[in-house]
């Protein structure tokens, strides 16, 4: 039962962040690292339906174990764009600052959270 709230938990939080990438990418674009080739729009929309399929694969217990590990390497290639978004951030109020510091260490663990989601799947 806990293994499926907590698969259910990540499996929410990761249609969240989806959806809010399709819904509002004006406040993603600006954290797509330049190095990345093409339009900062196009990583904000490819993130978001990554981050809703593997959603998908978290939520159905036949993929988690998969859907864990995807959401794990998803949790590591996004945070270049957290070290961006902390690193542009340094000048502003301390509280958006604070909030763009934390998400870089949060990343720990989101990983860890995705891996024990994998390991508990099938």
């Amino acid at each position: 039962m806990r293994n499926r709230r907590e698969a259910a938990a990540l499996a929410g939080l990761l249609a969240v962040a989806g959806v809010t990438h399709l819904v509002r990418p004006g406040f993603y674009d600006p954290i797509v690292p330049g190095a990345l080739p093409g339009p900062a729009r196009f990583w904000t929309y490819a993130s978001g339906v990554a981050e809703l399929a593997v959603a998908a694969a978290v939520a159905n217990p036949a993929t988690r174990r998969a859907g864990g590990r995807a959401a794990a390497a998803l949790f590591v290639a996004v945070l270049p764009a957290n070290v961006k978004m902390a690193v542009d951030w340094r000048h502003r109020r301390p509280t958006k600052r604070a909030i763009a510091y934390a998400r870089v260490p949060m990343q720990a663990p989101l990983i860890w959270w995705a891996l024990r989601v994998a390991r508990a799947g099938r």
